[in-house]
C-alpha cells in the first residue's frame, strides 16, 4: 500500500472491522506512515514537544511508540471467532514471524514477559498493538528496518525505561525487496493462510 499518513489508514481499517460481514474476506494491509506518533489506550507519557511529527491518540492496545518510513507495517484484519482464535494465539503468530526472518540471516530474536514485541539481545526490533471489536482485529506489527531512530529518543518507547530501539540494516546484510517478501511469507504460513482462501493481502508494489 505505500508511503501513508496514519490516521486514515487507522480510520479506514477501524470501520472495516466494525462493518465487516460473516463472509468478508481477512486482509492483511503491508505498508509504511509517514512521521508520527501514536498514543495507544494505555499511554501514560505526554506528547513530544510542538515539532514537526504529529501526535494522533488512536485505540490500539499499548503506550507510545513512532511510526516512520523504513518501517514495515503489517495490520492483520482477522475474523477470530471465524478462526477460532484467541489474542494470546495471534500475538504469538506476529511476534514468531519476526523471530522466523531473523532466523533467516543467522540472528537470534526473543520476547519478553510482559513486554510485547521481539528483541534482539537488549534492544527492541520489532512493536505491537491490537484492538480487538466485534471479534475483529486491527492494527498489527511494526519491524524497524532502514529508517531514522531518531525520534525514539524522544519518547519512552511503549513505555520501557531504558529500552534502545534497533533495526534490521543494522544486524545483516539488508536487502529491503527480500526481506519484504519474507516478511509475508513468513506471516501468511504464522498466520495459517496459506492454503487457505479467505485472506487479501495489500502490500507495496
Amino acid at each position: 500500500m505505500g508511503l501513508r499518513d496514519y490516521e486514515p489508514v487507522w480510520q479506514t481499517m477501524r470501520y472495516f472491522s466494525m462493518h465487516r460481514k460473516a463472509d468478508a474476506m481477512d486482509e492483511i494491509w503491508l505498508l509504511q506512515h509517514r512521521p508520527v506518533y501514536t498514543l495507544g489506550l494505555n499511554a501514560h507519557e505526554q506528547p513530544p514537544a510542538a515539532g514537526e511529527i504529529p501526535c494522533i491518540k488512536t485505540d490500539r492496545g499499548g503506550d507510545i511508540t513512532y511510526h516512520g518510513p523504513g518501517q514495515y507495517i503489517a495490520y492483520v484484519l482477522m475474523d477470530m471467532e471465524r478462526r477460532n482464535w484467541g489474542v494470546r494465539q495471534l500475538v504469538d503468530a506476529m511476534e514468531q514471524t519476526v523471530v522466523d526472518l531473523l532466523a533467516d540471516y543467522g540472528v537470534q530474536g526473543h520476547r519478553r514477559e510482559g513486554a510485547p514485541g521481539v528483541y534482539v539481545n537488549d534492544s527492541k526490533l520489532a512493536s505491537l498493538g491490537l484492538r480487538i471489536r466485534r471479534h475483529h482485529s486491527y492494527h498489527g506489527l511494526s519491524i524497524n528496518a532502514n529508517m531514522d531512530l531518531e525520534p525514539f529518543d524522544r519518547i519512552t518507547p511503549c513505555g520501557l525505561q531504558g529500552i534502545r530501539m534497533t533495526q534490521l540494516k543494522e544486524l545483516f546484510d539488508y536487502d529491503a525487496n527480500t526481506v519484504q517478501q519474507q516478511l509475508q511469507s513468513h506471516l501468511l504460513r504464522n498466520l495459517g493462510y496459506n492454503d487457505r482462501p479467505e485472506i487479501l493481502v495489500q502490500h507495496q508494489s
